[in-house]
């Protein structure tokens, strides 16, 4: 790699050693039958592109692969047959060059559709660079990894979105301290390069999503990302999906699974490294929106399937329970108090040994007549299936034997002895131990009655690198485990059953959002701070491109033994039912927790407290959290058609503000609030003792206080009071919420109790319903009811389907008259 006191990037620094003049001759080569090149020093006409453009680049190759109008994979090796090769795990699009048109110009060879142009320049023809004498210096002694690229995406008006300029493939070396990577390779695997690629960073460009990420900030500007799967990450653990979104009109996919480090920002540039790999694959997605980015995302890596309805409902949990009875009294209380909840979570530690796929029959007497006795109650039970297996269960030898575990080099399965006792990992990459796995997991809990299947520690635990997969290398595969996982089970559930697949899982990567999975924080610690870093967290994930997401409402760890709080505790922690220790504001943390868990894709409690039901944190926080328990399903018509909308799109809908507010520079910078939908704006409050917040409220519309109904201009901020029974909520003028009949779970159909429209604009809202249990609305069979708003005639219709009984001159209150 070379090294250069300034004009650091791959490609100047590769044109600072090798003269102009000494320059590569660059030709464009076609497929066998296909059209010739045209004769020198002539510049033919537009001809449409094949569904690969193959440049040999010196003696590299680039390679230019249209998807869509807006969308191109670039892809560069010194390897040929790596650069022709599809693109990598989670990317299951297929190439499409309808609409693309070629044309080899004096200075490049030009690709252009109507939403994106794509030029790769001539090296005859580079930018002019003129280094001083000394400049040369340094190519004496230090030399580039390739011949470079100069490559631009821009618009058809000629607006630059992205400029990429040089890469690099690397063999690991001494000098740049990663050759001991070599170790992680066997004779057989594919060579082990380091391979990275170099962008202009220009002024005022913002770069979100690559993942999960709980450092605490929401814009990647001038932060290193280390995107890859760590539980052991400073903040708390990570995972790497790397799909980055910009306020440059592109996204940019990173099309390689191995540790990534993504440098945004530093020195003008944008800088992506993997630790390993063949070549440099990434794709391009131009767009006006960032709709259209998750537009492209949807193509390239599958749709989100609707999920269970239940899953938009409560998931009552914690570390652990110890039985079935203890599980049916938590059920049984919910349904004595009248308070909804859909599904009831089994961790770990239920079975006689890690891996042996049973549950232990002196505290799990029947397993299939808890399940029945709680769908009778409405309830579906979800239960942990980690994918670990103990030399002593039953199954370990035979893995053992197949070959399907995680392995050293060796044949010995990985481990984390003499610390982690838990075993080894199934190897899930490889196709017939997935399928066996979910065939394990089918007879020994499916059919029992469970209905969702909870994939702990997906990273995998014993982190893959120096370890060996069915596809290779764990080091250059070190990020794939959460997609093959998840799609092990979510393949086995359309396959063998007739419901919809729900997955909670740990990690994600590319891909993952179609295998029927939601993410969540991972074990994150009961603090303050840990509240405060959720939201730009959660916010990321869903600008990766995944859309369920949400947390351990009250976070996993113990709680500590002593914790002053800094202010004046908000709630008395009488009746706390001795789960406090000595952590005496707890019940406050709970409680904003709780009031932020509402509004996030996924409602799920968990952790790590003695008691965690709503019932458990003290005689004044116990009617606040059922207040909140019972508006998440007064909102659940409206959350289930946000699903929905998903589904169609692939866009989240727990969403950054820059989303919705492109234009709004104050509104890019909120880290700490956030749409939930199109409609809602939601302020969390992280601060312990606090009962007012300052809101800003994004310029270009008007918002109403939820709770007040107080009207508000945007482009503002605001201070607005939040009592500990209140979390500060808005709703964007020209709006219509559907607010649902009260009901103890999604087991029972919902109408509508009321529509509320928040007028001030015209307003349109999309009310979708299914049966929640299977996935017939593929096949068509769901209700779709426009809900529409006319402000001038001050007027609300509909078509569709009507989801309500009364007359609409009972249902609609509108605000803001």
């Amino acid at each position: 790699m070379i090294r250069l006191p300034h004009r650091s990037s791959l490609l100047s620094a590769f044109r600072a050693v090798v003269p102009p003049a000494l320059g590569l001759a660059l030709a464009l080569t076609t497929a066998p039958g296909l059209r010739a090149q045209s004769p020198a020093g002539q510049t033919p006409a537009a001809a449409q592109p094949t569904a690969k453009e193959v440049i040999p680049y010196g003696n590299s190759t680039i390679v230019l692969t249209p998807y869509a109008p807006n969308i191109m994979r670039v892809s560069l090796s010194l390897l040929k047959a790596q650069a022709l090769a599809a693109p990598g795990y989670g990317i299951t699009g297929q190439p499409d060059a309808s609409g693309w048109s070629y044309q080899r110009t004096e200075n490049g060879y030009v690709y252009r559709s109507k939403d994106l142009v794509v030029t790769v320049v001539s090296p005859e023809h580079p930018v002019p660079y003129h280094p001083y004498p000394h400049e040369w210096d340094p190519g004496k002694f230090f030399g580039g990894s390739t011949p470079g690229a100069n490559i631009t995406f821009t618009r058809p008006d000629g607006k630059m979105l992205l400029h990429m300029e040089g890469w690099q493939m690397s063999v690991p070396n001494h000098k740049d301290g990663n050759f001991d990577i070599t170790y992680d390779r066997r004779p057989g695997d594919d060579p082990f390069y380091e391979v990275g690629a170099t962008f202009v960073s220009p002024h005022g460009a913002h770069y979100y999503g690559l993942g999960q990420n709980q450092e605490g900030y929401l814009d990647h500007l001038d932060h290193q990302v280390n995107c890859w799967n760590d539980y052991n990450a400073v903040a708390s653990p990570t995972f790497c999906v790397p799909y980055m979104v910009t306020n440059q009109h592109y996204a940019l996919l990173w099309d390689n699974p191995s540790k990534t480090t993504v440098a945004p920002g530093f020195n003008n540039q944008l800088r992506f490294t993997s630790q390993v790999g063949t070549r440099v694959s990434f794709f391009v997605v131009a767009g006006k929106s960032y709709n259209q980015f998750y537009k492209g995302y949807r193509t390239l890596t599958g749709s989100t399937p609707m999920l269970p309805k239940a899953a938009y409902g409560f998931l009552q949990s914690k570390n652990r329970y110890w039985s079935q009875q203890q599980v049916l009294d938590a059920a049984e209380g919910y349904r004595k108090r009248n308070l909804p909840a859909d599904i009831m979570v089994i961790d770990w530690f239920y079975y006689t040994k890690m891996g042996q796929m049973d549950m232990n029959p002196k505290y799990w007497p029947d397993p299939a007549a808890m399940n029945k006795k709680l769908k009778s109650m409405g309830f579906q039970t979800m239960i942990s299936i980690w994918p670990r297996f103990v030399p002593q269960d039953r199954y370990y030898d035979f893995l053992l034997h197949k070959g399907w575990f995680e392995h050293l080099a060796d044949g010995t399965p990985t481990n984390g002895l003499p610390y982690d006792k838990a075993g080894s990992d199934i190897d899930v990459t490889n196709p017939a131990a997935a399928k066996w796995f979910w065939n394990v997991v089918y007879e020994n809990f499916y059919k029992k009655g469970f209905d969702a299947f909870w994939a702990d520690e997906t990273e995998p635990d014993l982190p893959p690198n120096g370890s060996y997969f069915h596809i290779g290398p764990g080091t250059q595969y070190f990020n794939v485990y959460p997609y093959f996982e998840t799609r092990a089970f979510y393949d086995g559930f359309r396959k063998d059953t007739d419901r919809r697949a729900l997955i909670l899982a740990r990690d994600a990567y590319l891909g993952t959002q179609h295998n029927g999975a939601t993410i969540w924080s991972s074990d994150v610690f009961p603090t303050w701070d840990t509240l405060r870093r959720q939201i730009p967290t959660g916010l990321d994930v869903t600008a990766s491109g995944i859309p369920y997401w949400g947390n351990d409402i009250g976070g996993w760890q113990s709680l500590p033994a002593m914790l002053p709080p800094k202010r004046p505790e908000l709630l008395s922690p009488a009746g706390s039912l001795n789960n406090l220790r000595g952590d005496t504001d707890y019940p406050e943390l709970y409680v904003r927790w709780f009031e932020y868990g509402v509004f996030e894709p996924t409602f799920r409690t968990h952790g790590s407290r003695q008691h965690n039901t709503v019932w458990s944190y003290g005689d004044q926080a116990t009617p606040i959290l059922e207040k909140y328990l019972r508006l998440r399903y007064k909102l659940m018509p409206y959350i289930y058609s946000l699903g929905w909308q998903t589904h169609q799109t692939g866009a989240p809908f727990m969403r950054a503000l820059f989303m919705d507010f492109p234009n709004d520079a104050k509104a890019a910078k909120q880290r700490y609030e956030y749409m939930f939908g199109p409609d809602l704006l939601v302020a969390p409050v992280y601060q312990q003792g606090m009962t007012t917040r300052k809101v800003y409220l994004p310029a270009g519309v008007d918002w109403y206080n939820y709770w007040t109904h107080e009207r508000y201009h945007g482009g503002q901020t605001i201070t607005v009071d939040a009592p500990i029974q209140t979390i500060p909520l808005f709703v964007k003028a020209g709006s219509i919420l559907p607010i649902g009949e009260p009901i103890l779970s999604t087991a029972t159909p919902q109408k509508l109790a009321r529509v509320e429209v928040f007028a001030g604009a015209d307003a349109h809202f999309t009310l979708y319903n299914d049966n929640g249990v299977n996935y017939d609305y593929e096949k068509g069979d769901y209700h779709l009811t426009q809900l529409q708003w006319n402000e001038a005639a001050h007027k609300f219709s509909y078509t569709g389907t009507k989801e309500w009984t009364m007359p609409e001159s009972q249902l609609v209150t509108v605000i803001g008259n």
